[in-house]
């Protein structure tokens, strides 16, 4: 009977590391994806997130990781960094999303999504942001 309980301990241990492990390497993936799409845009992924929500993008997108984000208006935008295209006409780039971004009545002058006045500042961090959503 102790060996039993014993064996049970032991497993319940080996879970917990595992599970720590496994804790401990998401979260440095996140923080490669973040370093990552930081060079990529000249941005801060943390603060993009905050930016999407102040510019109200979270009014017509789903957008993973900001809260209230569940607007139906727009296409969501989780992996947005693994899609090919931007808006249906342009090459997923960093200068692309920053340009779609900031004039998207210049990409498409038919587009629903407002030029919202994004600054250069914030739109780099949004688009760094949106390249952390594979």
């Amino acid at each position: 009977m102790k060996q039993g309980l014993r064996a049970i301990a032991v497993c319940k241990l080996a879970f917990l590391c595992l599970s720590i492990s496994f804790l401990f390497t998401l979260a440095s993936c996140n923080r490669d994806a973040e370093r990552a799409a930081a060079e990529m845009t000249g941005g801060t992924p943390s603060k993009g997130r905050v930016a999407l929500r102040r510019y109200g993008c979270s009014t017509c997108h789903v957008v993973p990781g900001v809260s209230g984000a569940n607007g139906l208006v727009g296409p969501p935008l989780s992996q947005i960094a693994s899609r090919v295209y931007l808006a249906g006409r342009l090459q997923n780039t960093p200068d692309n999303m920053i340009r779609w971004i900031q004039d998207p009545h210049g990409v498409d002058d038919k587009t629903a999504m407002p030029n919202l006045g994004v600054t250069d500042a914030d739109v780099r961090d949004i688009a760094s942001y949106l390249y952390t959503l594979k």
